[in-house]
Formats: C-alpha cells, structure tokens, sequence
C-alpha cells in the first residue's frame, strides 16, 4: 500500500516518515495553504528526502512550484499539465489524454473534508490514490471498501497547521497497512 502523508515542514517530519514506514512526503508548494513552505526551504526538505523516501511537491498549478520543479521526485497538481513525473489531483476522472504517474482523488481541494469516494474510481487509469479527510480512525475501512492504489493524508495528523504528530502518524500508517 502507498502511503503519502503531506504538509510536512521540517527535516524531523521528513524522519518521522521514513522511520514509520510511509512511501511518500507531500511538500506544499501553494502560498494558498496554511502549510505553505517558500521555495528555498522546500529545497532543504527535498535534499532531505533524497535517498530516504520519495518527495512530492504539492501546489494547483504549475507556475507555483517552477522554481522547485526539478528538486522534487514527483509534481503533484490540482491543474491537469503534462509533466511526466506527474501526480494529477480532481475530483473529477482523469481525461484520455491526462497521463500521469499517480491520479489523486481528492474532492476535498486540501481542505481534509471527508467525502465519500465515487464508483467510478474503481475504472479510472492508473494508480489511484485517495485523499481528503482520511484519518486514522477511518483510513483502514477506506481501503477495505475501495482498494485503492494508495492513500493521502495530512491534516488529521496535525496538531496545528504543518505541525505534525508523531504518534498521529503513527496510527495512521499502521491502520493503512
């Protein structure tokens, strides 16, 4: 099981991930998020992630992560673009022509509202992932009901906004796995 947790802010966070067991970091690269990181520090985090676990950057479009693109394993958009290291984020099905390396269903916008998951999610391409709302305490029925590629998570592993709990973490990634 792919497991992301997102919104990470500090090298600590990033260890945390890896020591847990969690496939993937989410870095928010969109100055619209409480959990915003400015580009140069978003370098120093993906420096450290490189070799340990893999790093996506998160942001709507594009334009806000140009300046990080290349220091980042994965781009993970809200604005379907053609990159081919792309994680294309909707709440709708992915078009023909949107290839991408990862499709996360996320009706949520980054908001960490629940919403249930649509049938059609079981015919989208690709490796699906499910976010939005997922906590520990509903992650594991989650993935029972919908057998998903991976899931996403972040905000309900917070004790503020970007600040991460270890132990939250923990629950989580053992009811995911």
């Amino acid at each position: 099981m792919f497991v992301k947790v997102c919104g990470l802010t500090t090298e600590e966070q990033i260890d945390w991930a890896v020591e847990l067991g969690y496939t993937a970091i989410g870095v928010v690269g969109t100055t619209k998020s409480k959990r915003y990181v400015e580009p140069a520090r978003a370098r120093e985090l993906a420096a450290h992630a490189r070799g340990k676990i893999r790093s996506f950057v998160v942001a709507f479009d594009r334009s806000e992560v140009e300046a990080v693109i290349d220091d980042f394993d994965v781009i993970q958009l809200y604005n379907w673009t053609d990159l081919p290291n792309l994680a294309y984020c909707s709440s709708v099905p992915p078009e023909p022509e949107q290839t991408c390396e990862y499709f996360f269903y996320d009706a949520s916008v980054g908001s960490g509202v629940f919403a249930e998951f649509p049938d059609w999610l079981e015919k989208a391409p690709g490796q699906v992932v499910l976010a939005g709302g997922l906590t520990p305490d509903n992650v594991a029925e989650v993935i029972a009901a919908h057998r998903p590629f991976g899931v996403d998570v972040s905000s309900s592993l917070e004790t503020a906004p970007g600040i991460k709990s270890f132990d939250a973490m923990r629950r989580f990634i053992e009811a995911a796995t």
